[in-house]
């Protein structure tokens, strides 16, 4: 069984429109929904907003399902100039941008308990990832690279900037962080992509309102490609 997690309903409503069989079983406050995609038996869930809305949506997935990978897809705002609105960005890593204990010594974004700054995605799914989405999308609208996960929705140039500088990111966002610490704390295999629907700048909200739909659009369609090949 394959987990898939969107954060909103346009990041998960076409990929459920794919699945066969579909029956659906709350936990934990969400919903789950259980069928096939292409012949693979799936979980998907929306998680909602935000890092602890994703921890306890993965958390429960992989307590539930026992999905031998859980795949993270959604929007990201972009990070850099060659990383543009309807790119595809594939995690290498995760970071949490937001994760700060440099007061009492530790390195800026160090996991507690975890002793990591990036959180690893599985090399293999991640590879299979990034050969999927450039062959759908081509090999110039894809990069692969960190992900800064915080629990803000960053629209300022400053703020981007130093994201970038501490942590080399190409793309931020608020959930596929904490789902792939969830995955790393119980060894379960996890990659995320993510469409870019915004350059995380001062032009962030009105970027993200028009381009959101089209960038959930191609990640659900890529999703959907992938889980037939895992």
């Amino acid at each position: 069984m394959i987990g898939i997690i969107g954060a909103m309903d346009a990041e998960v409503e076409e990929i459920l429109a794919r699945m066969e069989a579909d029956r659906e079983e709350t936990a934990s406050g969400i919903v789950y929904h259980v069928g096939t995609i292409g012949g693979k038996e799936c979980v998907a869930a929306k998680c909602g907003v935000g890092k602890v809305a994703a921890a306890v949506c993965a958390q429960t997935m992989i307590l539930r399902y026992a999905p031998e990978a859980i795949v993270n897809v959604g929007v990201a705002g972009g990070i850099g100039p060659d990383v543009r609105i309807g790119n595809i960005v594939v995690a290498s890593g995760f970071v949490q941008h937001d994760m700060d204990t440099s007061a009492v010594g530790d390195e800026k974004g160090l996991i507690s308990g975890l002793n990591l700054v990036v959180i690893p995605v599985s090399e293999p799914l991640s590879a299979l990832t990034l050969e999927t989405a450039e062959r759908l999308c081509g090999k110039q609208k894809v990069h692969s690279g960190i992900i800064a996960t915080g629990d803000q929705f960053i629209s300022d140039r400053g703020r981007l900037e130093r994201i970038r500088d501490e942590f080399d990111a190409c793309a931020c966002e608020m959930e596929g962080g904490s789902i792939a610490q969830v995955c790393y704390m119980n060894g379960t295999a996890f990659t995320a992509l993510r469409a870019i629907s915004d350059n995380a700048d001062e032009a962030a909200a009105v970027s993200y309102a028009e381009f959101f739909r089209e960038s959930a659009h191609t990640a659900a369609e890529l999703i959907a490609e992938l889980v037939k090949k895992i």
